[in-house]
């Protein structure tokens, strides 16, 4: 008998690599510190029992393999990974459902390149490669579920300049912030393939490196469209719109704790999971929906009010999971019965 539901989850994993081998320059983890994180990944997936998971931060797919078989939920899953670019991290995808197809995407698709006022705005790769997996959820429903991370907040300084003058770090901030919402218009347009004009359920899990209202983040899930708008209108854009699960959350409940990492005192909502109107509870087409959302956050602290520090064979990010529960099958429905 099918499961009719099933959990996904998105987990940054602070720079996964083997041991002695540096992913910046000077920075390495020691055979010590790689044993450690390797049992914290899979303490951490065990609390989080996930059929999908997205991975974010991943150097090297045997260190993943390594932590998958630290987890006893976790050991069976299929990895794929998308490779980073040079001396880069990728993303990857551990799962237990059957994977039917993959694809990476390095370049931006020619028609999502950005210009200003006739000129061309320069970037035409992502930062970290995207991850596209089509999964057979049940015999009969197939999704295809994208691991994205996009551009971080980190300020991209030029060469030669002051690292500490105020003007060239707005600058720096600024580069970091085209080259975002440059990377998510082209996710935007990658997305509209599987999104217009299908009844095909699509999610979007990772860490978008921005909180939820932010335009960057928009402008990868879509605008919804105004609640006065007649339904003819709002129908196509529902169509190509993508829910935040924490939305849906917080539509559920009272409380609101939803944050996944802590810089300088600000709590923000960095990594995420999206999903298409088939799995929203507003859609009476829907196909399932989702009914919970957890956020693993409780080993995050704000460093501004305490003299300790994250260790350094733990993820500096929370993990979030969403549990979707699946319509069951028309023949499995109860039938009326007339009298």
């Amino acid at each position: 008998m099918e499961r009719n539901q099933f959990r996904i989850g998105t987990f940054n994993l602070n720079n996964l690599m083997l041991p002695d081998r540096e992913f910046y320059p000077g920075e390495a983890h020691s055979q010590a510190n790689y044993l450690k994180k390797l049992a914290w990944i899979g303490a951490q997936l065990d609390r989080m029992t996930v059929d999908i998971c997205g991975f974010q931060e991943v150097f090297h797919r045997g260190a993943l393999k390594e932590a998958l078989h630290r987890s006893e939920y976790h050991q069976q899953h299929e990895i794929v990974m998308a490779e980073g670019f040079g001396r880069g991290p990728g993303v990857a995808l551990a799962t237990r459902l059957p994977v039917l197809g993959q694809r990476v995407y390095d370049e931006f698709p020619v028609e999502s390149i950005l210009d200003l006022e006739g000129a061309e705005i320069p970037i035409r790769r992502f930062s970290h490669p995207v991850l596209a997996v089509d999964l057979a959820l049940t015999e009969a429903i197939q999704c295809t579920v994208f691991v994205v991370h996009l551009k971080s907040k980190r300020p991209m300084m030029a060469n030669g300049v002051d690292r500490s003058d105020p003007i060239e770090i707005a600058k720096g901030h600024a580069r970091s912030l085209i080259r975002r919402t440059a990377e998510a218009a082209a996710l935007r347009f990658l997305l509209m393939e599987g999104l217009r004009d299908r009844n095909y359920p699509v999610i979007v899990v990772g860490d978008v490196n921005d909180n939820h209202t932010a335009v960057s983040t928009q402008i990868v899930s879509g605008q919804p469209p105004w609640e006065r708008w007649p339904y003819r209108k709002k129908a196509p854009v529902w169509d190509v719109l993508l829910y935040q699960v924490k939305d849906i959350q917080a539509r559920l409940g009272y409380g609101d704790h939803y944050y996944t990492h802590i810089h300088n005192g600000h709590y923000d909502s960095l990594d995420h999971i999206m999903v298409s109107e088939e799995f929203s509870a507003q859609n009476r087409d829907r196909i399932g929906r989702v009914t919970y959302v957890s956020v693993f956050n409780d080993h995050l602290f704000d460093q501004t009010l305490l003299e300790d520090s994250i260790e350094p064979w733990q993820s500096d990010h929370g993990q979030v999971v969403a549990t979707i529960e699946l319509n069951p099958p028309l023949s499995s429905r109860p039938q009326l019965v007339e009298r």
